[in-house]
């Protein structure tokens, strides 16, 4: 390193961060209500610190300073001075060493010490008190990343799929390759390794456009997850929102926070040359640094009534619309600036084609609750960089009216839980089905009650059966209740009373008669979710009979429970996935962009779509409503067509079922049950076809 200046020079007010320009690097660094800001600059190990300076310029709430001589590799962190004052929402402590919020490499090891808080554990005053202690020692510290090479992004060979035909993958860096065959052992469970020929191949054999990760920001473990001996597997905890999580690279990597971002600029870079996209979960709804009680990280100590909600009329609290104990401020300019920055990071220079959004509707939070016009979502479609990339929400908070599916503007999807609670209670009651028919019809063609409204379309409708928060699909038909012990918080933990059943035996089964009920209702989800209108989401391991042993919220289970089992993948589930994929690809009807006209709509502009009984006549509105008739089948018309071009044939039941065919004639294109073959027979109108039980029929116009 080359030897100190003296003193800073003022240097410039943008962009936020430390960024080696001009022969030196350029700090920046926001607070509002901050008196002053130091930099402290460490050794290259981070444990000594070298010199302190005060930041000299001051514009706009923007604290800035310029080193000159040095560049990328310089260990630093900032110390806040101004008022200690939670009453007034003020949290300043000069005793605590803070993390850059733009830091684009952290490093050290985290650990939770009663010298990370900025009050003083067990006083009688509790987080009103301050405490004195130096943190510097255990906290964790940036480091000045080296600008990127011109040329160098991984967007330059991105895919760009369009929405209708977007097939989402929702996966865990970690869990998809840690058992997976064919990747060397130290690749397992890595970036590298969810890029390896293997992994690509498996992506590619099933037909996924865009892998949805699970989130890769840098974060940490709770500290009750630390009191057990846990991790926070998932990573819904993130602290460094400009820099990738070193637990998901490989080993080699991890104590160089450079080698693991080009490792993961790397993953990026060979995904999108399998013609595969990557979307990130990213999660800007709260921090690590909790309520009251937690402690001060970064900016806590920077600006605490700036970056959170504080309640009202006591602002030594936080509003908790999260669940997590904070709730981040985006209705305040930086803050939001802050995300957008991010979210432009992560697309320009690491190259990921979308987000999607944890808890959103907590970025569209304003003094008034939730507002789809929010200032944040207005400067977003507007950012010329993320105008090309995927915009995912996940549509609910903790809050008051917290639940917005159907209400994000513009080009967002809305994860849809109301798709998968339908499909579960039709298919898993099938001998008596909590959702009717016309509730099922509803979501198979994209809930239109949500999304058909302003200038949103069908696939503005994210459709699962199953996803990482609750049970995976082989145990939704497996379990009838959750199994969560293994979590250690005596199974109080996850989701009670979601749609389940174990059909007859709790749990694993030798029983060859369960055992097939269960293959046939998991292979009717799966046609329902692959086959219905909207974009559809997989959760990985679903496509090989994937289970978690009824834990549905295995979040803290770094192990066998939550990594896929290669060794177990039934295959001919992972064949009749790509099956379905492939139907979805070749029927443009199957992922229409635009909403189908109903049987009462004249005119030949849009597609047309008519419901019939297994008895052979057109549904009426007694039909939907027959509590007693669960069967049903929907024909689809192309625009202008007389003639149907598909048919799909949902019978829930567990018997077969006859059903009078009209609209031509038919030959059968797919069987979730496997009980018929596919074959040239054609079924003629007025012919009665047998429709298996608990199945979804395809039947194509010949």
């Amino acid at each position: 390193m080359s030897a100190l200046p003296i003193k800073l020079l003022p240097g410039r007010h943008e962009p936020l961060g430390a960024t080696p320009r001009d022969g030196g690097i350029n700090f920046a660094v926001f607070s509002e209500g901050a008196t002053r800001i130091e930099l402290c600059i460490f050794d290259a190990s981070g444990q000594r610190e070298l010199r302190r300076y005060e930041l000299p310029g001051h514009d706009d709430g923007v604290f800035h300073g310029f080193l000159p001589g040095l560049g990328a590799g310089l260990v630093y962190g900032l110390r806040a001075h101004g008022p200690y004052a939670p009453e007034h929402g003020h949290r300043f402590n000069a005793h605590k060493l803070l993390l850059d919020p733009y830091a684009r490499e952290i490093v050290g090891h985290f650990n939770w010490g009663p010298e990370q808080h900025g009050y003083e554990l067990g006083h009688p005053d509790g987080p009103r008190s301050f405490d004195t202690r130096d943190n510097a020692l255990q906290a964790l510290k940036g480091r000045v990343a080296a600008p990127p090479l011109p040329g160098s992004s991984p967007r330059l060979n991105a895919p760009r799929h369009a929405t209708a035909d977007l097939v989402l993958y929702e996966v865990h860096v970690k869990g998809f390759s840690k058992q997976l065959p064919g990747v060397p052992a130290e690749l397992q469970g890595t970036y590298a390794g969810l890029a390896h020929p293997v992994a690509l191949a498996h992506f590619k054999a099933l037909g996924v456009t865009t892998l949805s990760l699970l989130p890769v920001h840098y974060h940490i473990d709770e500290p009750h997850l630390a009191d057990l001996r846990k991790p926070n597997y998932w990573g819904y905890n993130s602290l460094g929102f400009f820099s990738p999580d070193p637990g998901l690279a490989q080993a080699r990597h991890r104590g160089d926070p450079s080698a693991v971002r080009d490792e993961f600029r790397a993953m990026v870079r060979e995904l999108h040359a399998a013609g595969l996209e990557v979307v990130l979960d990213v999660v800007y709804n709260h921090t690590p640094e909790g309520n009251e009680f937690g402690p001060t990280l970064s900016f806590r100590g920077l600006d605490n009534r700036s970056y959170y909600r504080l309640v009202a009329d006591d602002k030594s609290r936080y509003e908790n619309v999260s669940a997590c104990g904070n709730t981040v401020n985006c209705a305040h300019p930086r803050v939001a600036q802050l995300v957008l920055d991010s979210l432009r990071y992560w697309v320009g220079e690491m190259g990921v084609d979308g987000f999607r959004f944890d808890l959103a509707p907590v970025l569209g939070r304003t003094h008034h609750g939730f507002d789809p016009q929010a200032a944040f979502f207005t400067a977003l479609r507007q950012d010329p960089l993320l105008a090309g990339v995927h915009l995912i929400s996940e549509p609910w908070d903790a809050g008051h009216e917290g639940y917005q599916v159907g209400r994000f503007p513009g080009r967002f999807l809305d994860w849809n839980d109301k798709f998968r609670d339908a499909v579960r209670g039709y298919w898993l009651r099938s001998d008596k089905p909590s959702v009717g028919r016309g509730e099922l019809a509803r979501r198979f063609m994209a809930s239109s009650d949500l999304f058909h409204h302003g200038s949103r379309r069908p696939t503005a409708s994210v459709n699962f059966v199953s996803v990482h928060d609750g049970y995976v699909l082989a145990d939704v038909v497996s379990f009838s209740t959750k199994h969560n012990h293994a979590n250690g918080e005596d199974n109080r933990d996850g989701r009670d009373g979601e749609l389940c059943a174990n059909f007859g035996a709790e749990g694993p089964s030798d029983d060859a008669t369960i055992r097939a009920t269960r293959l046939r209702v998991r292979r009717a989800m799966l046609a329902t979710l692959l086959l219905a209108q909207g974009t559809p989401m997989l959760c990985a391991g679903d496509e090989i009979g994937n289970s978690q042993g009824g834990n549905n919220n295995a979040y803290c289970q770094d192990n066998a429970t939550t990594w896929l089992s290669w060794a177990e993948a039934e295959a001919d589930t992972q064949a009749f996935v790509a099956q379905l994929l492939a139907l979805r690809r070749q029927e443009p009807l199957l992922r229409h962009e635009a909403w189908f006209a109903s049987a009462g709509e004249t005119g030949d502009a849009a597609a047309r779509l008519r419901w019939f009984t297994p008895a052979g006549h057109e549904m009426q509105q007694q039909d939907w409503f027959d509590a007693c008739g669960h069967a049903f089948a929907a024909q689809m018309f192309e625009a202008g067509a007389s003639q149907p071009r598909l048919m799909v044939v949902f019978n829930p039941e567990p018997q077969e079922l006859a059903f009078k065919l009209s609209g031509g004639a038919w030959r059968l294109a797919l069987d979730s049950s496997a009980a018929l073959r596919i074959s040239d027979q054609i079924f003629q109108t007025g012919q009665t076809m047998t429709i298996p039980g608990r199945s979804l029929l395809v039947l194509r116009h010949d």
